[in-house]
């Protein structure tokens, strides 16, 4: 991507124009949890509520797990009383092992690939997402995990709330994201419930909702 340089020129008093120019380019943009359309504002919006640790350990850019490294997809499901927990894999399709500690950000879309509107929370209540996060080095070859909880129950004003055809999937830290099919049906204004990402010999894989058959 080029970037634009602002320039100003000073001009001399007199007579004479003297050519003074301080040229500046953007600075590179700090990775997000959640992708906004492009040139405006990101629909999506995030809050730290995990009872544990929130925060998310700061990674040089360049040394996370990027998107374009790693093939995301549902790995597990299971529902009930109107909430259900989600099971993504992150599979490390490249041919070097890679770091990630944090959690990943989300964005619905529909089937057409517009933005629905989305608030991802870090950690929350449910024991599957209010996870420590721990640092996960991903082998070649090897798969990460995070868990990520919804409602289809409408609240509030809702009589009705939008299903997902798509899901934009962030790791943490990173700059780009992967897009997963699914069947979404989000309540609460888009309201996701993200755990930290963590590896296959995590104690925390036992909140792992069951692979799908």
């Amino acid at each position: 991507m080029s970037h634009r340089l602002r320039c100003s020129a000073v001009l001399g008093a007199a007579v004479a124009v003297f050519g003074l120019s301080a040229c500046s380019s953007p600075s590179s943009p700090s990775p997000s949890d959640s992708t906004g359309p492009s040139g405006g504002a990101p629909s999506s919006s995030i809050t730290n509520s995990s009872t544990t640790s929130p925060s998310t350990t700061t990674v040089p850019a360049g040394m996370a797990c990027a998107a374009r490294a790693l093939a995301a997809s549902v790995v597990g499901s299971q529902g009930a009383a109107g909430t259900f927990e989600i099971t993504f894999g992150l599979h490390n399709s490249s041919s070097s092992s890679c770091p990630m500690n944090g959690f990943p950000g989300a964005q619905l879309l529909d089937a057409s690939g517009t933005e629905l509107p989305t608030h991802v929370v870090r950690g929350g209540n449910y024991q599957f997402t209010n996870l420590v996060p721990t640092p996960v080095v991903l082998a070649a070859g090897a798969t990460a995990y995070f868990n990520l909880a919804y409602s289809d129950v409408p609240t509030g004003s809702e009589t009705s709330c939008p299903t997902a055809a798509q899901i934009e999937v962030t790791p943490p830290n990173a700059f780009d994201h992967d897009v997963v099919s699914v069947h979404f049906a989000v309540c609460n204004g888009g309201t996701l419930t993200v755990s930290p990402v963590f590896g296959p010999g995590s104690p925390s894989s036992q909140t792992t909702a069951p692979p799908q058959p």
